[in-house]
């Protein structure tokens, strides 16, 4: 009973395929110019990319292939595996100068942040199923008006492990969120958070505590918006540079500045595939962060407008497959991943079109990176997997 034997959705496998294949077919365009001058081949970035893709692939059919509900046995080892690798970066040399998100195997570097994504998802979708009563839990209104003292006891104890559950949920998103945040990684610290928030709204938790949480977070991102020297100083500069849209055009603005020239140099149709100016060593290392520049460069408002559109429809189908999946634990895994992509994409656009401050995050599928496009098709695969018992119409 190990092995899943439904049929796969075709529909999602479909627009994945489509999503991966447009992105490597961007990344060559976007990359062989910097892959020439910096790794001695024109096509040394794509091809690295390609065959971690094929490792990918075959990784997502395999992962497919299990039973989801065999997947809740990873999620106190993915917590502990992922807390003691974004430790363990911290310690480690710094792979760049100035942060410390990569871990060097010699061979390949991979961020640990990447594992932790799906650490936090699977943890929390764990707990959640699990702890579902006490979360939902409610003191029942008869006990409150006769204050019988037996019944009022047994509601405080109902009041009392729904209290500790939801705070030892927000340490959990915390201590991941902020190990992120020491690698000198602001946009992963923003997507931990948010996916943390995601998965408990999913989990049904009372709507209080978003309002006490998103207050809190409120404050605290305005507070340090209006004082970025207090951040550290990568982080405080780039926001600086995000409100300050003159400052150091040549350091901090010069890879934003650029990204905002090739979107606007990519009109409505684009300057055709393959003719992006700005790829030429004007925007810094075009085939990570700052891809979808390129993108829009490249095919216009439309063709950006149709990536974005085949990503929304990715999320939608992967949200569907969770509703309609067997058990909790199913839902809050497909709508939790799910949920990731649409995060990690928006964030992605909102920096490349400076609405957010230049801080770091790869656009899915798209940008290069061998074990981030690896665990990205293992966590679809996980998506697959649930997909083959979930109850979706074709």
């Amino acid at each position: 009973m190990f092995w899943a034997k439904g049929t796969m959705d075709i529909q999602f496998f479909l627009l994945l395929i489509t999503v991966v294949t447009i992105g490597l077919i961007m990344l060559f365009s976007a990359s062989y110019t910097y892959s020439y001058y910096f790794r001695g081949g024109s096509t040394v970035i794509f091809s690295r990319q390609l065959l971690f893709t094929v490792i990918g692939l075959v990784g997502m059919y395999a992962v497919s292939r299990i039973r989801y509900e065999y997947f809740r046995l990873f999620a106190v080892i993915g917590v502990v595996v992922s807390i003691a690798l974004l430790l363990l970066v911290l310690v480690l040399p710094e792979y760049k100068p100035g942060f410390k998100r990569w871990i060097n195997l010699g061979f390949t570097t991979f961020q640990p942040s990447e594992i932790a994504k799906i650490g936090l998802i699977l943890i929390l979708a764990y707990l959640l199923e699990r702890d579902y009563k006490k979360i939902t839990s409610k003191v029942p209104s008869e006990m409150l008006l006769f204050r019988k003292i037996s019944e009022l006891s047994n509601g405080r104890i109902v009041v009392y492990k729904s209290f500790t559950t939801v705070i030892f949920y927000g340490i959990l998103i915390i201590v991941f969120a902020g190990l992120v945040y020491l690698e000198n990684h602001l946009s992963g610290t923003v997507l931990m958070l948010g996916l943390g928030v995601i998965m408990l709204f999913l989990g049904e938790v009372k709507y209080r505590w978003f309002i006490l949480a998103g207050g809190v977070l409120l404050v605290a991102a305005l507070f340090f918006i209006a004082n970025p020297d207090l951040l550290k100083a990568y982080a405080g500069e780039r926001i600086v540079a995000w409100l300050d849209k003159d400052y150091d055009p040549t350091g901090a603005r010069w890879q934003t500045n650029n990204s905002i020239y090739a979107i606007g140099s990519g009109g409505f149709l684009g300057t055709g595939l393959g003719q992006s100016k700005q790829k030429h060593l004007f925007v810094s290392e075009p085939q990570n962060d700052f891809i979808f520049a390129i993108v829009c460069e490249e095919l216009g408002f439309v063709g950006a407008s149709l990536i974005i559109l085949l990503f929304a429809a990715l999320i939608y189908r992967g949200v569907k497959i969770g509703l309609r999946a067997n058990d909790r634990f199913g839902g809050l895994l497909a709508i939790g991943i799910s949920f990731q992509i649409g995060i990690q994409v928006a964030l992605n656009i909102a920096v490349v079109t400076d609405f957010f401050p230049n801080t770091g995050i790869s656009l899915p599928f798209f940008s290069a990176g061998g074990t981030s496009i690896i665990i990205l098709l293992c966590e679809m695969g996980m998506l697959l997997s649930v997909s083959r018992s979930s109850r979706v119409k074709e």
